[in-house]
């Protein structure tokens, strides 16, 4: 090529979706005062983080008395439609809820909101918290030592028929699209299933998941695996998210967005904003992935471009 042949155009890299997760079902109030279980609480701080840049909010509720995960529809709507008025924001919903709840109870929620999505998970699996544990004496609230506890004899349920259950239920019935959770390399052919079955259509967004025991270990070496897999299986037909349990949060993201991907932040994956200091807030977290992304030259989306680019059906659809 001579120096007056026009070179190709790059292509421009896809804008970098930030999702925050809130609140959770895994972490307890003992572990940081900044972890928000009041319904005012979690409004305040989800609006907060959209402000800093996440265009989805993944939300839980929790009892406002004591801070335990809770399906009660009654408490999500005290603070979804504070949120949905404060702020453009995708409004994602838990279907995963919190350990030992059932199917029929997680999807109580949801199927009130009928949001623009939801989390799902891809799989059932040991779901081990009980190490963390260890590093509390005391505890604000009875239930939380014995609720971390008991992981080490719990299987989070997500069964085909489950999985199917809520693609048809929140799906098809109210337009609702996912973000497929995926804590193991299976998962990803569990979403390809449901894709072979004609029961996920394209573009469908991968969350895959990274440091949870009983799920695939935190190290670049997986989320290398994990993405040319999804390739393998997916083509150009999904957007893809990184989330990386406790200290491997923020390095998983960076990796993640050199890759191509998003990214997810949030107190429900990690209370902390660097080594040894707990976050004061979602916002902190939003603000610190948004500014590192920023400096590598990334642009960050909006909710209304995260909308276009996961085909949701828009706010004026949802049922609060």
């Amino acid at each position: 090529m001579n120096d007056t042949q026009a070179k190709p155009a790059k292509k421009a890299a896809p804008k970098i979706i930030i999702t925050c997760a809130v609140t959770g079902g895994i972490h307890t109030p003992t572990m940081s005062e900044a972890l928000p279980y009041r319904p005012e609480d979690i409004a305040e701080q989800s609006i907060a983080a959209a402000q800093a840049g996440a265009a989805i909010l993944h939300l839980h509720a929790r009892d406002p008395k004591d801070g335990r995960p809770t399906p009660d529809p009654a408490v999500f709507m005290q603070f979804l439609p504070k949120i949905k008025e404060a702020t453009d924001a995708v409004i994602n919903v838990t279907t995963g809820g919190g350990l030992n709840m059932t199917v029929e109870q997680r999807l109580a929620a949801p199927l009130l909101a009928r949001p623009e999505m939801c989390s799902l998970n891809m799989g059932s699996m040991n779901f081990g918290i009980y190490p963390m544990a260890d590093r509390y004496k005391q505890w604000k609230f009875d239930w939380e030592e014995s609720y971390l506890r008991n992981t080490d004899d719990f299987i989070f349920r997500n069964t085909f028929r489950d999985i199917e259950r809520i693609l048809k239920m929140l799906g098809e019935e109210h337009g609702t699209r996912f973000e497929h959770e995926c804590y193991d390399v299976g998962h990803l052919y569990n979403v390809a299933h449901f894709v072979d079955r004609g029961l996920l259509k394209p573009p469908f967004f991968i969350q895959m998941i990274f440091g949870i025991l009983g799920g695939i270990g935190a190290e670049l070496d997986n989320l290398m695996f994990m993405k040319r897999t999804a390739d393998r299986l997916f083509g150009n037909d999904y957007r893809w998210s990184v989330l990386a349990a406790g200290r491997h949060q923020m390095n998983f993201a960076t990796q993640a967005a050199l890759l191509g991907g998003s990214v997810r932040v949030g107190l429900e994956d990690s209370l902390y904003i660097g080594k040894g200091q707990l976050a004061a807030s979602n916002a902190d977290q939003v603000a610190k992935v948004r500014r590192i992304l920023e400096e590598m030259g990334h642009e960050i989306a909006t909710p209304d471009e995260a909308r276009a680019m996961l085909a949701l059906k828009g706010a004026d659809r949802v049922g609060f």
